[in-house]
């Protein structure tokens, strides 16, 4: 077997889909070949990584779904590394210095490559409402902390709204590119204990990896059962099917079995891998017990070997054809999402066509072939390195040095457009929603582009200016933010419930210093003011921070609370006012609390401001009618459970006209996204709300 310290022998060919390959450089002899199980090179493995990344790469262009090929990279991932350290341990120890510097070698070039190409193509053909997150990710994808950053993502009400990145496939890359930090670092301390307490080396390590393999089995069955976005880009919940390889690595040469087993394991390994993104819903079941199914389609190709059986599943793996997608694979992988991301945006398409697949498919093989060349090989086979392993660190700090330099060249330049827009804003040419009360006149175009800019968009979340903000301990964790005029307010306002109650921020915000109002916000996303738990009936987070955020009110004592007063207003459904609002409210008037209920905005399945941005056409067809939103009589109205401490604003005067709900008003874009309100707009409506909330309350 080739040693792990020497120079040939620790290649990664494919970071996102998996291995290291065993391959001479240019410097050094071939070792001489090995049989049966303990071959140094194995060429049905490049076919399984072949038939992986085809997978990967099928299912997301046509099919659009996840196949589970992920899954089978870190087996093969931990197969490859796991074993080459424990036998580099075995020989006398890891040298950590050059194994590290032929990994950057080898993942850097192409990596940084694509991303390199991603941000010049993204700045040219992305809707620039997609730029910062794309840099963002371009950031952690370069670092290898995307799985992280998508992780925090889906846990986040308003990142949950985002579209795919060109880089977000760099998720399983940055798992990998942890695993091959920190695995050394595990099997050289393994090896010194073992050294120390003159153990068997296989023993221990066998010892250590089944407790890996077990606890993160275990972690990702639970997580995966409680919050399945978290589990599917935690590290983590990832690391026992690098620990199913690297077990694997350890006794596949102990493994004896009858060649007709062997062949019928290929065969359903390679059958089971094809087949199991069809039968399974992978984005949204793994990577819990069910991951089992592609990891062990893996286990049972790598068990088969090699059969010399004309019928085997290997004689087709180790094809010419598959033996060269699997050396292309990583690039394959690397460039194969970003074109379909940005052909999608460009074209604005949910999927392509069975042509359009075709060519994007072409295309990414030829990528892959010109990098795989032209940029991973010739880095690879250099002398950088070689003799002095610094210089390859050298080299992988000098590129992605330019990566995150140009990255924040772009981020620099986006902020500055976002802030020559707002300087550029008055409110003749911008007056908002003041045009819905006649209060300014509804020209028929403006010498300016309408505010906030596209750029700006995703920013557009209201927040309260200079807010001190703390969280309560006990229980869901209530945070409570302040305006910082505790000691002079004249009137103590909170604002309570989801995102739309946030949005309502905006308008409230400058009377913080019109009126000396004290605002108070307590918000969760997805967490309308309720004893129910409106947007996920089976999750009792919502009814659990309701229930403790109500006797924080009560301590509070405000003179007002603001909550939304509907619920959905959504075309096909309507606005209604649920029966948990009530009830809630019911507990505010026990406790002597005036309750502000807000009539709440329109809601669509697509963004209304990215449709203007995208049809260029008459902007009111991407609005929506009034009448398939809201009711004549809003459904408050006629309801005699009502408590007498409710007071009813409609603001719906405001977000559509008699007949439409347009989507830019008073040269202001209106939306976020499909529900929430910009919070340009939103202060615009500031004069109309506080007069509104103020003859509610008879202040």
């Amino acid at each position: 077997m080739t040693q792990l310290d020497s120079p040939s022998s620790f290649g990664v060919t494919d970071a996102s889909t998996g291995p290291l390959r065993v391959t001479p450089t240019p410097h050094e002899p071939a070792a001489p070949p090995r049989v049966a199980q303990s071959r140094s090179y194995r060429p049905e493995l490049q076919g399984l990584r072949a038939l992986a990344v085809v997978l990967v790469v099928v299912y997301h262009v046509w099919l659009g779904r996840v196949s589970g090929g992920v899954d089978v990279f870190f087996v093969i991932t931990g197969f490859l590394i796991v074993g080459q350290l424990y036998r580099a341990s075995d020989r006398g120890g890891i040298r950590f210095g050059p194994m590290w510097a032929r990994m950057i070698k080898r993942l850097f070039p192409a990596a940084l490559t694509v991303l390199l190409s991603v941000m010049a193509a993204s700045f040219i053909w992305l809707p620039e409402q997609r730029w910062f997150q794309t840099i963002a990710e371009v950031i952690a994808a370069a670092t290898y902390w995307e799985n992280w950053r998508l992780a925090i993502d889906s846990t986040d009400y308003f990142a949950q709204h985002n579209e795919a990145s060109p880089v977000q496939h760099f998720w399983s890359l940055s798992i990998q590119g942890q695993f091959y930090l920190v695995m050394p670092l595990i099997v050289a301390l393994v090896a010194l204990l073992a050294k120390l307490f003159r153990l068997r080396l296989k023993g221990v390590l066998t010892a250590v990896l089944l407790a890996m393999f077990g606890t993160s089995l275990w972690y990702s069955m639970w997580l995966t059962e409680t919050t399945q976005q978290f589990a599917y880009f935690h590290s983590l919940t990832r690391v026992w099917e690098f620990m199913l390889g690297g077990l694997l690595a350890l006794f596949i040469t102990s493994v004896s079995l009858p060649r007709s087993l062997r062949i019928l394991l290929g065969w359903v390994g390679v059958v089971g891998l094809a087949i199991c993104g069809i039968v399974l819903q992978v984005g949204t079941m793994f990577p819990g017990y069910v991951a089992l199914w592609p990891t062990l389609a893996a286990v049972f190709v790598l068990l088969a070997g090699a059969t010399d059986s004309k019928v085997g599943a290997d004689r087709v793996l180790s094809s010419r054809p598959l033996e060269f997608i699997g050396n292309i694979s990583y690039a394959l992988y690397l460039w194969h999402w970003p074109l379909l991301v940005l052909y999608l945006a460009v074209n604005g398409k949910a999927k392509p066509d069975l042509l359009e697949g075709t060519v994007l498919i072409g295309a990414a093989f030829l990528l892959a072939t010109v990098t795989y060349y032209g940029v991973e090989e010739p880095v690879r086979r250099s002398r950088i390195g070689v003799v002095r392993p610094w210089r390859a660190y050298a080299f992988g700090v000098t590129v992605l040095v330019a990566v995150l330099g140009v990255a924040q060249g772009w981020q620099m330049y986006g902020e500055n457009l976002v802030k020559a827009s707002a300087q550029q804003s008055d409110t003749t040419q911008h007056p908002g929603a003041l045009v819905m009360t006649e209060a300014a006149e509804e020209q028929s175009s403006y010498d300016e582009e309408p505010i906030p800019s596209m750029l700006a968009i995703p920013n557009e979340q209201a927040q309260l200016t200079g807010a001190r903000c703390e969280t309560v301990s006990g229980g869901p964790g209530v945070e409570i933010c302040r305006s910082p005029n505790a000691g002079t307010a004249t009137a103590r306002i909170v604002i309570v419930g989801d995102s739309h109650a946030q949005s309502l921020v905006g308008a409230f915000d400058p009377l913080v210093k019109k009126n000396d109002w004290q605002i108070i916000v307590m918000r969760r996303p997805g967490c309308p003011f309720s004893v129910k738990s409106e947007l996920f009936p089976n999750r009792g987070s919502c009814v659990a921070w309701n229930k403790t955020v109500v006797p924080e009110i009560t301590r509070l004592r405000p003179d007002a609370v603001v909550a939304m007063g509907t619920y959905q207003v959504r075309a096909g459904l309507k606005e209604r006012l649920p029966d948990g609002f009530v009830a809630q409210w019911r507990k505010l008037h026990a406790a002597g609390i005036p309750v502000v209920a807000i009539r709440d905005n329109p809601r669509y399945d697509y963004s209304p401001t990215e449709c203007v941005d995208e049809k260029v056409t008459d902007e009111l067809d991407c609005g929506g009618m009034r009448s398939e939103h809201y009711h004549d009589v809003p459904p408050y109205r006629n309801r005699m459970d009502i408590p007498p401490n409710v007071r009813f604003v409609d603001l719906s005067d405001l977000y559509c006209d008699d007949y439409v709900c347009p989507p830019i008003i008073g040269n202001v874009r209106v939306y976020r996204d499909e529900n929430h309100i910009t919070q340009t707009y939103m202060s615009t409506m500031s004069p109309m709300v506080e007069k509104r909330v103020k003859h509610a309350l008879g202040w």
